[in-house]
């Protein structure tokens, strides 16, 4: 007996030691917490995209700037816009409304008030760093719908430039849209203008000029709209060689405000105008420049010497486009008592003794720097920009 009880007690206390081994001795060691809950992901900053829109009145060549830009035997116009191209160049999109048909020597070149210029202006204007192009202007058809077709001719072989406001056929008028998408931000573009000089369009082909009418307008804005983030309206009216904007701009201005669209580019008056908000029902507002004036031209009064470039920043927020900042960057078309030596500058690099120097100085004019500073600064109050904005 005494050997089965001693195994007995031996198998109690294997039961005990066994069912303590999974117990842990606390004593001098720290307990373990609870594993924490996990943090929030941080809150996303808003993405925000920027995108610079520089805008020119109107590239109006005269006879005598397509005699002065002849030389050894090529017309090369080149020269005229190298002092411009710091704020041309560096822009995200830039814009101009060529005031005369590109349709080449067999066409004539401009004589009078009857337009055209060689087809290298084109690619002057593409080097010089323009984007966009408007031919939508009362000279479009000076050379004829031969004419057009050949501007048109001309544009198609500059891919890099977008072209407004002329077109070939009715499918084209109905179907090609000019978005342009640079830092994540589309920018659409329509041109339209008041007339043609009294040249008609042919019968079946109402389609080759966008001409100012409302309710064409109001379709084209309303397709193109939807597909971007900002709207640009290129506009050629108003009377020419007045500085007050007139009631038929505003109107057409508000008009267009209605119809969605962002900013609206005027030129044709050949002399600056100022420019303004107008209040939408969506509570944006619509940025209205009624006249940038003339950018060359060869025209004799002081006033239509002194030009605009409109400058936009437009800021995107997530999917909101808004203007971050606009003013106008004054220009002065230069040349000499021939009629040679055109250069195009801006108003802050222009000097007293180039304005003394200037081919319309005359006893009858007051022409100097001081004239086109106080002229810029009336027009464009504290929306004038006087130095580059885009420097460094």
């Amino acid at each position: 007996m005494t050997g089965k009880f001693c195994a007995f007690w031996l198998l109690i206390l294997c039961l005990f030691s066994c069912f303590g081994e999974g117990k842990p001795d606390m004593a001098g060691e720290e307990a373990v917490p609870p594993p924490e809950e996990p943090l929030p992901a941080p809150l996303r900053s808003p993405e925000t995209d920027f995108l610079t829109i520089i805008a020119a009145g109107d590239n109006l060549i005269h006879e005598s700037i397509i005699r002065a830009a002849f030389r050894d035997g090529a017309y090369n116009f080149d020269p005229i816009y190298a002092g411009i191209k710091a704020l041309i160049e560096p822009a995200d999109i830039a814009f101009i409304n060529q005031e005369t048909p590109l349709a080449g020597e067999r066409f004539g070149y401009s004589r009078g008030l009857n337009f055209n210029t060689p087809e290298v202006m084109g690619k002057t204007l593409a080097d010089a760093g323009f984007d966009v192009v408007s031919q939508a202007n009362n000279h479009v058809l000076d050379k004829g719908e031969a004419g057009l077709f050949a501007t048109l001719d001309l544009w198609d072989s500059l891919p890099a430039v977008q072209y407004l406001g002329i077109h070939r056929s009715r499918e084209q008028r109905d179907t090609r849209q000019v978005i342009i998408e640079k830092n994540n931000i589309k920018v659409g573009f329509l041109a339209y203008t008041y007339g043609t000089n009294g040249i008609p369009l042919p019968r079946d082909k109402p389609y080759l000029v966008s001409l100012a009418e409302k309710e064409v307008m109001a379709k084209e804005i309303a397709a193109l709209r939807p597909l971007c983030d900002f709207l640009v309206i290129s506009m050629h009216w108003g009377n020419e060689y007045d500085h007050q904007y007139h009631t038929a701009q505003q109107t057409m201005a508000q008009f267009l405000a209605g119809q969605g669209a962002d900013l609206i580019v005027g030129h044709h008056p050949h002399v600056i105008q100022p420019y303004q908000y107008l209040p939408r029902k969506d509570g944006k507002d619509t940025l209205c420049f009624y006249s940038l004036g003339n950018f060359l031209a060869a025209q004799d009064m002081p006033n239509t010497l002194l030009g605009g470039l409109a400058y936009i920043k437009l800021k995107k927020v997530n999917s909101q486009t808004s203007i971050e900042q606009a003013g106008v960057i004054p220009t002065i078309t230069h040349f000499n008592a021939s009629y040679t030596g055109f250069r195009i500058y801006p108003l802050y690099d222009y000097t007293e003794e180039l304005a003394n120097t200037h081919g319309r100085k005359r006893p009858q004019y007051e022409l100097s720097l001081s004239f086109f500073k106080n002229l810029a600064q009336r027009i464009f109050g504290e929306g004038l920009i006087e130095s580059n904005p885009f420097a460094p």
